[in-house]
């Protein structure tokens, strides 16, 4: 078994010098939560008494079931999600972010492959450069979701656990971590299970640090992207012409590349000049104006693997070529 980490140590004062009554939490005697704590100390050489005492001090959120709850609103189509992202205000944020960490997101691409501007569009995307996280314990929103969330449960649960193990693997304290109200963290929004896959220590000491280190964060970003599969200097999508019955059926069938661009301009796509082996998936977007087609080709299903949207996916890409643009068209220092 591993040496008591740091949150197991503080955990275990605030037991010793009798700060923590477990019987007055909000899951700690549940026999659902029991059971949990049995498989973790089982399966992963927790401490019981630890386990028990955090879940003493875990608190129920009613706020977060009714938040996941809700019924879904309209859902949006493509240029109303492109306006909520491509505004001014975000690509402005992107700018002074790409001016204070050109280090890390250079280096993030010389070492995962990913340029700057994609690095900076699912930061833009997910939470303003930092500026939109989370208010929640993640404690409290995993507990709450895993245990009071049936539709859902076993994805939480599990999550829940890669949580208790990324808190003992990091010495973070559990009960002070905060995300959103599904449990996702820091400026990349990613949950425990991506945190523990994906997140790296960019600056060397010897943390990982989603939350308050904006250079961990780039590079964790980027080595998401560069596990998935993101081809350096690859393509990721084009604006194609085409008419017919069967584009139209074929367009958003699915977010995989699921056919070649020979097969899509057989099928009524315009030449695009690209090698015909090149796999592609074909989606249809909503303009005030009528719908327009894109190709997505293997960069643009990477960064499905991080939303699985079409959505997000161009939302991510269109804003990441607004912010190079604008990035060059700045008069160079001096």
């Amino acid at each position: 078994m591993k040496a008591m980490s740091g949150w197991g140590r503080l955990l275990a004062a605030a037991l010793a010098a009798g700060s923590i009554g477990v019987a007055h939490g909000d899951f700690s005697g549940r026999a659902d939560v029991q059971a949990f704590i049995g498989e973790m100390v089982e399966s992963q050489g927790f401490s019981r008494e630890e386990l028990v005492s955090l879940f003493a001090q875990a608190e129920r959120q009613q706020p977060i079931l009714d938040a996941i709850a809700r019924p879904a609103e309209r859902v949006l189509v493509w240029h109303e999600y492109r306006d909520i992202f491509i505004e001014e205000a975000r690509i402005a944020q992107a700018l002074a972010f790409w001016s204070e960490q050109e280090a890390a997101l250079a280096d993030a691409e010389r070492v995962y492959g990913v340029p700057p501007e994609y690095v900076l569009a699912i930061l833009g995307v997910e939470t303003r450069f930092g500026r939109v996280t989370g208010r929640w314990r993640v404690i409290d929103a995993l507990a709450t979701l895993a245990f009071d969330y049936p539709p859902r449960a076993a994805f939480f649960r599990r999550e829940l656990g890669e949580f208790l193990l990324l808190a003992r693997e990091e010495g973070r304290n559990p009960l002070t971590l905060t995300g959103s109200y599904a449990g996702a963290m820091g400026y990349g929004q990613f949950i425990p299970s991506s945190y523990r896959h994906y997140a790296v220590d960019f600056d060397g000491d010897g943390l990982r640090d989603i939350w308050g280190n904006p250079r961990d964060a780039v590079g964790s970003i980027a080595n998401y992207f560069n596990v998935h599969g993101w081809e350096r200097g690859g393509l990721v999508a084009l604006p194609v012409e085409g008419e017919g019955e069967a584009l139209e059926s074929l367009a958003n069938g699915s977010l995989d590349l699921t056919h070649t661009v020979a097969e899509l301009e057989r099928l009524g796509v315009t030449d695009t000049g690209l090698p015909g082996d090149t796999r592609a998936t074909l989606y249809r977007m909503e303009y005030e104006d009528g719908g327009r087609y894109w190709l997505g080709f293997n960069n643009f299903h990477v960064i499905t693997r991080y939303n699985r949207s079409r959505l997000y996916a161009l939302a991510v890409h269109e804003l990441s070529q607004v912010i190079l643009q604008r990035q060059r068209a700045q008069p160079a220092e001096r």
